[in-house]
């Protein structure tokens, strides 16, 4: 054996076969043939070549991950902003004249761009170009030396900060003293301190002396959602900046543009769905199209959008608006399962159904608002249409139920019931009149429907001057809607119940609706002379007349009248009643008359003053109309009614009590449309929430 270890190796393959060797040579080639052809070859610089000395195409690589929109398309400078623009305008004067605050306050609502602007806001007072641009600007059209990395936040000298995550007083003690070093690359150091209304009070407190009087080289930038939150001190020390909600069209016109770049068919209307969804919030709207892309697999259509949303057909809302404001129940309920059997939610319907109900509102009051880019064709002309036809009154009242109903039917474990029974005590309420119909009525006739016995009841007015067709026939046919020629005056249901009437103007197809009598009003008597006066009521007239409030307050209610003669009173005073009451009204009687009046203070056997004598009479005819039977059907009729105020139209008795109005009927009920129930036995079910008090 050698000693230079040779014969180990020797010794070691002495032991080997030549086929053996012959197998494991031919193993290890086919072995390198296959890692050849799993791979491509490497050229010399080290990258991946295909059998043409090419770079594989981009597909061969790893695919790059995939970046939701609301990421891939955020705003890098302020000509990317959209719906800013009061904000961008101030900035760019500011950075032009040198005028840049130490430090600026971001509010508004989730979505609108706060920390992207707080970004931009960074990167243009760092803006740097060499060799072209050294100073703050607005204007970035050309990448920077610091841009890149303080928008993707990784800038040494731009520090992010998560309030909600970093609130005790140590944060900000390490902001204030790290504030002391000048900045590594940068012009400025910035912080920025996100929902900073999250910082604990000492915090703030702690804050405060940096942020009034920072170092030259350190800016601030604070955005929250909840300005009321942060306390004053802080908000005197910074530039605030509200930033608005996008507007509908603005937002509509947004995401049509990134739709076209990422090559995505997209409907209009679809858009103005996604732009109401969001509110004004780009953000939530660039995430719900990039879920509505993902739901209609690179399409979005309307029918997609609203059952992604859960929403109901505008059209079908209209309709069951319709349906609710004519009264019938029947047709409301129909609609309204018919949109539950394809996934829309009961309370997002009713919500939808008083947004149209705001709509109709505000298209009445601003006729304007018609132009708005995210009303569909059916909202912007039938809107139009009913805001020509119903009052505010009704409006208002259907507004009023759905915002208490909306509540019931989101916390009720059947959704779908409560909403039922918010359209059913909608379209019941639809057959009422309003309050001030109501007191027309009974102003007029004695009755909400008939003025007297036999006479057919007036038309409903409407609101544009217009009288509506009445139930039942006569009148002549009611007309019909302008838009899709459907006749929204109802002729009642199966149970011969009227609806409410909701009719265009007629322009001479239906009969003039007879005029209800109406009493002549009575002749304002005279205001009596200065003197002599033979009543406290004639001496109370004279102040009222010549605008002595204070002395005709004291007269009708601090003085017991004991004797009244030509220049002469005597009267007991109220606890209340000044002590020159005596001496001020024999002056004033004096200066009117021309003559001279003693006015003498007793004590006891005076009558009651003018005001108790006043209240007692207004006891004596609520309690007569109390006990009247028409009053007394009106009650039971609407539980939970209450007098508010008595008058006399017929006259009074000798004792000052209530003469009703002569009626035909025993029980005062039949032929009063408002009280009798002309379903028959479907006794009518009312809402024991709902306030009849101004009847």
């Amino acid at each position: 054996m050698d000693g230079d270890g040779s014969n180990l190796l020797g010794d070691a393959g002495a032991g080997r076969s030549p086929a053996r060797e012959g197998s494991q040579a031919s193993a290890k080639d086919q072995a390198a043939a296959k890692d050849e052809a799993a791979y491509p070859a490497l050229d010399a610089a080290g990258l991946f070549v295909d059998e043409d000395g090419m770079p594989p195409p981009p597909s061969a690589t790893a695919a790059a991950p995939y970046r939701v929109l609301a990421r891939k398309y955020r705003p890098r400078s302020f000509d990317d902003l959209i719906g800013q623009e009061p904000m961008v305008r101030t900035l760019s004067n500011a950075f032009e004249s040198g005028r840049i605050p130490q430090a600026w306050m971001l509010t508004g609502v989730r979505g609108v761009g706060k920390t992207t602007t707080a970004r931009i806001l960074a990167r243009a007072l760092n803006y740097v170009v060499p060799g072209a641009i050294d100073r703050p600007t607005v204007d970035m059209k050309v990448p920077g030396l610091h841009c890149d990395a303080i928008m993707e936040g990784r800038d040494v000298d731009v520090i992010e900060m998560d309030a909600a995550s970093h609130t005790s007083i140590n944060d900000i003690r390490e902001i204030t003293e790290a504030s002391r070093y000048k900045p590594v690359s940068a012009r400025y150091k910035v912080y920025i301190v996100d929902e900073v209304h999250m910082l604990s009070t000492a915090a703030f407190n702690g804050l405060l002396k940096t942020l009034e009087e920072p170092p030259e080289h350190v800016k601030f930038v604070f955005a929250t959602t909840e300005i009321r939150k942060v306390p004053v001190t802080v908000l005197s020390r910074c530039q605030r900046f509200d930033l608005r909600r996008v507007e509908a069209d603005v937002l509509v016109r947004h995401l049509a543009g990134i739709s076209a770049k990422e090559g995505v068919e997209v409907e209009g209307e679809a858009l103005a769905l996604i732009a109401r969804a969001a509110e004004g919030s780009v953000r939530d709207s660039l995430s719900l199209l990039d879920q509505a892309i993902a739901h209609g697999a690179g399409r979005v259509n309307v029918e997609e959008v609203r059952a992604m949303l859960g929403l109901a057909d505008r059209a079908r809302v209209v309709d069951l608006f319709e349906h609710v404001l004519r009264g019938d129940a029947a047709a409301a309920l129909k609609e309204l399962a018919a949109q539950y059997e394809i996934g829309a939610d009961p309370s997002v319907v009713l919500s939808d159904l008083a947004a149209f109900v705001h709509l109709v509102t505000r298209l009445k009051i601003v006729p304007e608002a018609a132009n708005d880019a995210t009303l569909t064709e059916i909202e912007r002309k039938r809107g139009t249409a009913f805001a020509a036809q119903l009052s505010v009154a009704v409006l208002t009242r259907a507004w009023q139920l759905l915002l208490k109903g909306i509540p019931e039917v989101q916390g009720s474990p059947r959704p779908l019931a409560a909403a039922e029974m918010v359209l059913v005590r909608l379209a019941y309420v639809a057959d009422l009149p309003t309050p001030e119909e109501a007191i027309r009525a009974f102003r007029d006739g004695g009755g909400a429907g008939t003025t007297a016995a036999g006479s057919p009841s007036p038309s409903r007015p409407g609101p544009s001057g217009g009288s509506s067709a009445t139930a039942g026939g006569g009148g002549g046919p009611a007309p019909a809607d302008a838009v899709g020629g459907r006749s929204l005056a109802a002729s009642g249901d199966a149970g011969g119940r009227p609806a409410l009437r909701i009719a265009a103007p007629s322009h001479g197809a239906a009969a003039p609706a007879v005029p209800s009598p109406v009493a002549e009003p009575a002749p304002k008597p005279a205001a009596p002379e200065a003197g002599p006066f033979r009543s406290l009521e004639d001496i109370a007239a004279a102040c009222a007349e010549r605008r002595d409030i204070r002395l005709k307050f004291a007269v009708e209610r601090q003085m017991r009248l004991v004797r009244l003669e030509p220049g002469r009173i005597e009267f007991e005073p109220t606890p209340d009643a000044a002590p020159d009451l005596a001496g001020d009204l024999g002056r004033k009687l004096t200066d009117w008359t021309g003559t001279r009046w003693v006015v003498t203070v007793t004590r006891g056997g005076g009558a009651r003053t003018l005001y108790e004598e006043r209240q007692q009479a207004d006891a004596q005819r609520r309690s007569d109309a109390e006990t009247d039977p028409l009053v007394l059907a009106v009650m039971a009729r609407f539980p939970g009614a209450k007098i508010v105020n008595v008058s006399i139209r017929n006259g009074e008795d000798a004792a000052g009590g209530f003469t009703p109005a002569p009626v035909e009927d025993t029980d005062g009920f039949e032929d009063d449309p408002v009280l009798a129930d002309p379903g028959g036995a479907d006794d009518r079910a009312f809402d024991d929430d709902f306030d009849f008090d101004s009847l």
